[in-house]
């Protein structure tokens, strides 16, 4: 797919090695294409000479239909259990309008973890780990890790803890950084930072950020 870079938020988005690199010579990329607007996932193979990835190699993954073209999130990481994890914004515009954040059969506004080395049920691309904190829930997409958040565009573990830390953007005052934890909710659009957020919809509890 190529590329659309036109928003000042769209583009490559992000670049991760496969954990068991340069053995296994796989290359993911977060990216955003256009016509439609959407987010895309995909898997390429490196050459041999560990320096070129072969465009014809693309594998999609994922991808994400984008109604506006700003808030695109994001973080393509390895965790230290193996796992992808993917930051996705709420989707733009602003103030999240249609309350992406919070609507669990979406995966915007949210953190998802899948599995890249495991193809799904009929084939898909990648499989959804069985611990994950939503499978089997009705209604809810069970690649989600975590959700509530507006506009996660960096991520990292901690390499002594193997916490995950997010930096998210804020919409009108109040950046946050969270530590991303298994199944939380983070608050958005019903809060900004430690702050109610003015005509925000969501159901508690919400995890605060480690600082705002």
């Amino acid at each position: 797919e190529a590329v659309n870079d036109q928003g000042n938020e769209e583009g490559l988005l992000s670049v991760a090695f496969h954990p068991n690199w340069p053995e296994k010579r796989e290359l993911y990329c977060y990216y955003t294409a256009a016509k439609p607007r959407r987010s895309i996932l995909s898997r390429f193979t490196v050459a041999a000479d560990g320096m070129t990835a072969d465009p014809a190699s693309e594998e999609v993954l994922l991808t994400q239909p984008q109604p506006y073209s700003n808030h695109n999130g994001g973080t393509a990481v390895f965790g230290p259990d193996g796992y992808l994890y993917l930051s996705l914004g709420d989707g733009g515009a602003a103030n999240d309008p249609h309350h992406y954040a919070q609507n669990m059969g979406t995966f915007l506004g949210k953190v998802l973890r899948i599995d890249v080395n495991k193809k799904g049920d009929n084939g898909a691309p990648y499989s959804v780990p069985a611990d994950n904190p939503f499978v089997g829930k009705d209604g809810v997409k069970p690649e989600i890790w975590a959700s509530g958040t507006r506009n996660i565009w960096r991520m990292s573990f901690d390499r002594k803890t193997g916490q995950l830390w997010a930096g998210d953007v804020g919409q009108n005052v109040w950046e946050e950084i969270d530590l991303i934890e298994k199944g939380g909710n983070y608050g958005w659009n019903a809060r900004e930072g430690f702050h109610e957020f003015a005509g925000g919809k969501g159901t508690p509890p919400y995890i605060d950020p480690v600082v705002e």
